[in-house]
């Protein structure tokens, strides 16, 4: 049902343009003149109200949806700057739950601050605030890593301070990691670790290029931001609201 509703709104958007190039592009024109006037658009620019009418179908429709309430949080998923965030807890745990879903279960899931782009409030959660949080286009993503890159990757999260992280733990101890464990057990360097993330990241984003260099890669059509949706749906069909907790997962140690 998910998956079908943001289809039909991403077809909403597209009907939208179609008539929006239909109507402004069935001319081939040409410059006569190298001359240009620039036109401002501000609060003062009058709307045309034949463009207006053709639009506001679909953007009623398209609001429609944005605000349908699709959970509720009995806490803020805040993402201030720390080690350890609610939102951070929130976001890579919906990324665990949907790697098993695409049945590659990961042993961990990772994500970065700036990544999440919002937090969510306290109380309802609307289609639209889950767009706000990853607005992306993103991709669920599987690799396989070895011990000592899941290494280098706790390395990376004890420099920056921290960052989201789910299935593993860990304390930052003057920019270096300690006491490395994933779920619940010594980091072993000869084992072969999965890792959900999202494509951008497994490309190298945010100077993450030890991602690049994944032993094995499996990417799925599967957008961050419907695994969020649903993750929230699921407390939603059994009757439950949302309350994350930290857990010190990620600790300074002063």
């Amino acid at each position: 049902m998910m998956k079908r509703t943001l289809h039909q709104l991403q077809y909403v958007a597209l009907g939208f343009l179609a008539i929006l190039l239909s109507t402004s592009c069935s001319k081939k024109l040409s410059p006569i003149q190298k001359d240009f006037k620039q036109y401002e658009i501000n609060k003062n620019t009058v709307d045309d109200s034949t463009i207006v009418a053709i639009y506001t179908p679909y953007k009623k429709q398209m609001q429609a949806e944005m605000n349908r309430i699709i959970g509720f949080s009995e806490v803020a998923l805040t993402k201030e700057k720390a080690p350890e965030t609610l939102m951070g807890n929130f976001f890579t745990q919906a990324l665990l739950v949907a790697s098993a879903k695409v049945n590659n279960q990961a042993d961990i899931a990772f994500a970065t601050k700036g990544g999440i782009r919002n937090e969510i409030k306290a109380g309802d959660i609307t289609i639209e605030s889950v767009f706000e949080v990853m607005p992306f286009e993103n991709q669920l993503t599987v690799m396989e890593l070895n011990g000592e890159q899941i290494q280098q990757l706790a390395n990376f999260i004890a420099a920056t301070d921290g960052q989201p992280v789910t299935g593993i733990t860990l304390s930052i101890q003057d920019k270096k990691p300690v006491n490395i464990q994933v779920q619940g057990k010594d980091l072993d360097l000869h084992k072969i670790y999965k890792v959900v993330t999202y494509d951008y990241l497994a490309n190298g984003g945010d100077n993450l290029d030890l991602f690049t260099h994944a032993l094995k890669r499996t990417d799925y059509p599967q957008k961050v931001r419907e695994s969020l949706m649903e993750y929230i749906a699921s407390f939603t069909k059994k009757g439950q609201k949302i309350n994350m907790q930290l857990d010190g997962r990620v600790k300074v140690i002063k």
